[in-house]
């Protein structure tokens, strides 16, 4: 095993070819996938399940060293994506061959232990044609992702990386099937399986004990999988257990520099010196924020006139930022600055006439008469989180958020390290905690816990 040299190899780095196998999965409407580091031995282990390793490296890099120990449980499975090594463009050539020739020997040696195997491709620029396609048999079932390159929280749209790499893929291979986790890109050809993102949460882990996915899929979202994205492209729906936080792959590792990519972001940006004044949205009619723009551009403070129904803010309190070095994505400080009554308020004005914690079209125009000439940005909307990883991006960046579950409101904030929720007017629900992980535990009035529906909620104001 030390020399890794024992299968057929291809191309003049002799990548391992991992051999095409007919995977007898029909019907693959109700295909289901389990992340590698969720795999078990006992019983009733959802054995039923495709292992896959869309999950970062340091959680499968034991199966590179010591694959024999995972044999006897893999085997249980339905099949086994290859590992999915990253194949970030701004690595060393070096490790981006290294990654590929890891992922198609591990593949190789689970298949010469007669195990199920379906190879995940993944690219790097076109320097990397040259060996990222090895070592798959043509008209073979592919796995890929379109995460890591798809639009969310701090990553941009690289779909034109993306789809350069995929359409060589289709030319070289000709799969017979691409799994696609993540929603595939409408440009995308093939007959091609959809992963659904959302669907592969946690929450849908027990879906498949006495129920088809199908039905969870209809009784939860009131529609039919089977859809057709484009007109090129046969695409169907599985559902599996995956942890879309933990997701990586290819693309660029820091998914592209930051930019803003909606009006609410605008206001971190702008003239040397300048305050932004913006109406942000809120279920009683929202609050003015004012944010002060750096010597580079960027926002250094950021001030609320709000308390976001939270017993420790004052109205105002003030935000201080920092940039990521790496991503450029702001970072508002989670360690608030209040100021309570009889505090002297420094660098904005504070606006002791006037009630910044609803805003209505007579304080708007108020604003106007009171700044003549100054532009007030106003926000009547914002996002609700399509993700997990989507709300744990907004509040780990520091963010302040208000949303609606069932009729009843809730506000979110951090104070002194901790990130607190509470139901708005019953500051006995106040709860506090350490991490945003542990923040989704935190059980709703109606029951449910946060994790199980942030993903539902209606989000009625947000700073992220």
């Amino acid at each position: 095993m030390f020399l890794r040299n024992q299968f057929k190899g291809e191309g003049k780095w002799n990548i391992p070819v991992i051999s095409k196998v007919d995977l007898g999965l029909t019907p693959f409407d109700d295909q289901r996938l389990i992340g590698f580091d969720k795999i078990k031995t006992g019983k009733d282990e959802h054995y039923e399940r495709i292992v896959h390793f869309f999950l970062y490296d340091y959680k499968f890099e034991d199966i590179w060293k010591n694959p024999d120990k995972y044999i006897d449980v893999l085997k249980k499975y339905k099949a086994v994506l290859s590992p999915d090594y990253s194949m970030y463009i701004e690595m060393n050539p070096v490790m981006q061959l290294y990654n590929t020739f890891r992922n198609r020997w591990v593949g190789a040696y689970l298949a010469e232990k007669g195990i199920k195997v379906i190879p995940t491709v993944s690219w790097g620029l076109e320097n990397t044609f040259d060996f990222c396609f090895n070592g798959i048999e043509k008209g073979s079932t592919v796995a890929v992702s379109t995460y890591m390159v798809s639009e969310h929280g701090s990553h941009k749209d690289q779909k034109e990386f993306f789809l350069k790499g995929y359409n060589e893929m289709l030319k070289r291979i000709e799969p017979e099937l691409v799994i696609c986790y993540n929603t595939p890109f409408p440009e995308m050809e093939g007959n091609i399986l959809f992963v659904d993102y959302d669907l592969s949460s946690w929450q849908h882990y027990g879906d498949d004990i006495g129920k088809s996915a199908n039905t969870v899929f209809v009784e939860k979202f009131g529609a039919i999988t089977n859809n057709s994205i484009s007109e090129n492209s046969k695409k169907k729906q599985i559902y599996g257990f995956v942890m879309p936080e933990c997701v990586k792959g290819m693309g660029s590792a820091y998914g592209g520099k930051w930019q803003p990519k909606n009006e609410l972001a605008e206001r971190f940006l702008g003239k040397p010196g300048e305050i932004k004044r913006t109406s942000m949205p809120g279920k009683k009619g929202g609050y003015i924020a004012e944010t002060k723009i750096g010597e580079d551009g960027r926002a250094i403070k950021e001030r609320h006139y709000t308390t976001h129904d939270r017993t420790n803010h004052t109205n105002p309190h003030d935000h201080i930022f920092s940039w990521d070095p790496i991503t450029g994505k702001p970072n508002p400080q989670h360690q608030i600055i209040n100021y309570p009554e009889g505090t002297d308020v420094p660098e904005f004005k504070f606006r002791k006439d006037i009630d910044m914690s609803y805003i209505s079209e007579e304080l708007l125009k108020e604003l106007e008469k009171k700044y003549p000439g100054e532009k007030i940005n106003i926000i009547t909307s914002c996002d609700n989180f399509d993700t997990i990883s989507d709300f744990k991006w907004c509040i780990n960046g520091g963010a302040e958020v208000e949303f609606c579950w069932k009729d009843i409101d809730y506000t979110i904030t951090w104070f002194n390290g901790k990130v607190g929720i509470c139901q708005v007017g019953h500051n006995e629900t106040d709860r506090e905690y350490d991490t945003v992980d542990e923040l989704l535990t935190y059980k709703l009035a109606t029951g449910e816990t946060l994790k199980e529906v942030i993903t539902q909620v209606e989000v009625t104001s947000r700073t992220l």
